[in-house]
């Protein structure tokens, strides 16, 4: 566009060779953390981290995604292993087969060629690998867990685990919990609890689902265990601390990727040390800063001396993934709508941050069900003249859109909203379209939309429509009903339907006002042949999986 060269600078390569296997106490966390102590924060600016030799062909799926995940820590492009078999049995494992198979067919591709030049070679033993713990303040601080004790009395700090955290983006796999889980086990055999606070993040809803009906939920709140929402959580900052006092020093172990001042509970003088799940775990168990579970022992219920065992689990749960809570999953469309309740007419400008506020609203980002209360809160009722309040048309009393909504929803009742120009203008806040899939809004009606957010829409499977004659929507109001549309089955069977360009095409709406006059309005869609799919799907993540 403004004719002149596209440059990017070519990053480097830093090959990683890996030889040995992980035994013991050492995870796939301790090859990131050990290689950050190595590069620091810095010196994988530039580069790209490629991983090879026999080392990785005894590493798990998820532990090579943990690898990578921290790659960012050190400032590499990206991180990569070639295709091995663990991710040939993850990908079918999470219903993933055809892409395997297609990975399998074309693997001498996916892998170095042969006498790749390196720019950069690091040597890693994982026979020799020792389990590190990285920090405070920075991730790139690595002491070998053999000396850690050392660090912490040479600098005088606090030999107390205050809190432990496993879980998040970075070691959440169902591996992780696994092996977490035989250490808890341990514990409830010797009649003990964590002595340190202890939360657990499932790295999603088929994680959560999963390990809770494989037990392994219930023996980690055996042990004192808290499991919270599949969301960021205390990694970036959601999490209010009520056990200590404010500015109070104290030090925290995670097995997140990373550990910068204030990051996870906005207090400058909490310690937080980066290290695997399991040393989480055992780390917790003891409450001691100082603990190292080769070498010392915990104190069982009878006052005896025991030693934890070496963490295991299984790679992949053996009776397969189960996908948990579908509720934010929309069924797919069978045909046409019908009985469509009209719960809001929208009069003038209506942002992302009308429909999903922003400022304190953020800590619940990526918790919806809690974020979802704010839906819609700065929406001008054309109807009342009044901000976030609607009448619910079943029960005949006013409330907050939010609240009727969830009241529609719980009766069955499938709502939309009618709303003016440019709906969605502004920050491309995917929340402001998730939120009203979750809350039971299939299609949004409006004189025009903003085009970033009628595109979220469309991936969050909520079909959205405008007025063919924007002067329609003097017409609608709340508590019509859309007894029925014409086009949407069509639309969804692939039909050329009435009136479709290549640009779109029109679906009539036959509605019913709450004194039993009937009315039709011509709207327009914009959906293209892959949009249409992920309505079909519900989404377009659902279409992804296939």
């Amino acid at each position: 566009m403004a004719n002149i060269p596209w440059e990017l600078k070519a990053p480097e390569v830093i090959g990683v060779k890996l030889t040995g296997k992980l035994n013991g106490w050492t995870s796939p966390k301790d090859v990131i953390l050990h290689l950050a102590g190595k590069l620091t924060v810095r010196g994988g600016t530039g580069h790209i981290i490629e991983y090879f030799g026999p080392g990785i062909e005894t590493l798990s799926c998820t532990g090579m995604g943990t690898i990578c995940n921290m790659g960012a820590e050190v400032g590499a492009t990206t991180s990569l292993f070639p295709f091995v078999n663990s991710m040939s049995s993850y990908l079918h494992a999470t219903g993933r087969g055809p892409v395997a198979e297609a990975a399998r067919q074309h693997a001498h591709f996916l892998k170095a060629d042969e006498g790749a030049h390196y720019d950069k070679v690091i040597e890693v033993n994982l026979s020799d690998l020792e389990p590190h713990i990285n920090g405070p303040f920075t991730p790139d601080l690595a002491t070998p867990l053999s000396k850690f004790a050392e660090v912490v009395k040479k600098n005088g700090w606090k030999d107390e685990v205050k809190v432990g955290l496993i879980g998040s983006c970075t070691n959440s796999s169902y591996e992780d919990m696994d092996r977490v889980t035989s250490l808890a086990k341990q514990a409830v055999e010797k009649g003990i609890k964590s002595k340190a606070g202890f939360f657990i993040t499932p790295g999603s809803e088929q994680i959560r689902a999963t390990i809770e009906r494989d037990g392994q939920t219930g023996v980690l709140e055996q042990v004192g265990g808290v499991v919270l929402a599949n969301a960021c959580g205390p990694c970036i900052g959601q999490w209010t601390r009520d056990d200590l006092n404010d500015k109070e020093e104290n030090a925290i172990l995670t097995s997140f990727n990373r550990n910068f001042k204030n990051r996870n509970d906005g207090n400058a003088t909490t310690m937080n040390f980066l290290t695997s799940p399991e040393l989480v775990t055992a780390m917790s168990l003891s409450g001691k800063l100082t603990f190292n579970p080769l070498t010392d022992p915990l104190i069982d219920a009878s006052g005896n001396e025991f030693m934890l065992q070496p963490p295991y689990g299984n790679n992949l749960p053996q009776n397969g993934f189960i996908p948990g809570n579908l509720s934010y999953t929309p069924p797919n469309p069978p045909g046409e709508f019908e009985d469509l309740q009209v719960m809001l007419k929208v009069k003038g400008k209506c942002t992302t941050d009308h429909i999903s506020a922003a400022g304190p609203w953020l800590k619940y980002k990526g918790h919806l069900e809690n974020i979802a209360h704010n839906t819609l809160n700065g929406a001008l009722n054309a109807d009342n003249e009044k901000v976030n309040v609607v009448r619910n048309v079943f029960s005949g009393k006013d409330g907050a859109i939010h609240e009727v909504g969830r009241e529609y929803q719980a009766l069955g009742k499938p709502w939309i909203v009618v709303t003016d120009h440019n709906y969605g203008e502004g920050s491309a806040r995917e929340h402001a379209a998730l939120q009203m899939r979750y809350l039971g809004c299939p299609l949004i009606l409006a004189r025009s939309f903003a085009r970033i957010h009628q595109t979220n829409l469309k991936k969050q499977g909520v079909l959205p429509l405008t007025f063919a004659d924007p002067a329609d929507w003097e017409k609608m109001h709340g508590g019509d009903v859309i007894e029925s549309t014409e086009g949407v089955a069509d639309l969804v069977a692939g039909r050329p339907g009435k009136n479709d360009t290549p640009e779109g095409g029109e679906i009539l709406l036959n509605v019913r006002r709450p004194d039993g006059e009937r009315y039709v309005i011509k709207a327009l869609h914009t959906m293209s042949k892959d949009q249409v799919e992920w309505f079909k799907k519900g989404s377009a993540l659902n279409a992804a999986r296939g």
